[in-house]
């Protein structure tokens, strides 16, 4: 597999770890103590870290910031222009007191729409899906889709991104044939898969 690929036009600081096969394109800026896994793209315009963890397999689409204390495990997709806080109460003309900045993870697999903001000190599941537009203000189960001011669940979806129907408690997928079940907001794969 190749090195990663660093856009002459971006900066990356020092005490960065960027895996192989991972391409950084125009005008990004990966900051000091971020780690970036294999295979990722990271679009124009994006700002990382400091500090940020980022998986393998990650997709960050143009004009995205992923503050410290975000950290975005495998496999997961940031559509253009979505936003992550990190700071619960900020305030320009005083300093941010520690307390006030909370962990954000994204679970293998989610995906963030276009323009979708992620408040901070939450948990999006594994491949939850956020619509674009709109606002996450608490965690997001598992394989659960969300979207509205604030997102509240509106469905569910397969690890594939295909649309789950229950029927009472079990759902199978059209497209991959992957089954589920489901206990009031939890879902999860069924036995054997």
């Amino acid at each position: 597999m190749p090195e990663a690929y660093i856009h002459e036009s971006s900066y990356v600081d020092s005490d960065v770890e960027i895996g192989k096969g991972t391409k950084v394109w125009h005008f990004s800026h990966i900051m000091k103590g971020t780690r970036i896994g294999e295979r990722c793209s990271i679009g124009q315009n994006v700002l990382i870290g400091p500090n940020a963890v980022v998986g393998n397999n990650v997709k960050i689409q143009n004009n995205v910031s992923v503050y410290e204390g975000v950290q975005l495990e495998d496999d997961v997709f940031c559509g253009p222009s979505c936003v992550f806080t990190n700071v619960d109460r900020p305030r320009s003309a005083f300093a941010t007191p520690a307390e006030a900045y909370r962990k954000t993870i994204v679970r293998q697999g989610a995906t963030i729409g276009a323009n979708a903001t992620i408040v901070c000190g939450n948990t999006l599941g594994p491949h939850s899906f956020v619509g674009a537009g709109s606002v996450v203000t608490k965690d997001v189960p598992a394989y659960a889709v969300v979207y509205g001011n604030p997102a509240s669940i509106k469905g569910w979806a397969c690890v594939c991104g295909t649309s789950l129907e229950f029927d009472q408690e079990a759902a199978t997928c059209s497209e991959c044939g992957m089954a589920y079940v489901k206990n009031g907001n939890l879902v999860a794969l069924a036995s054997g898969q």
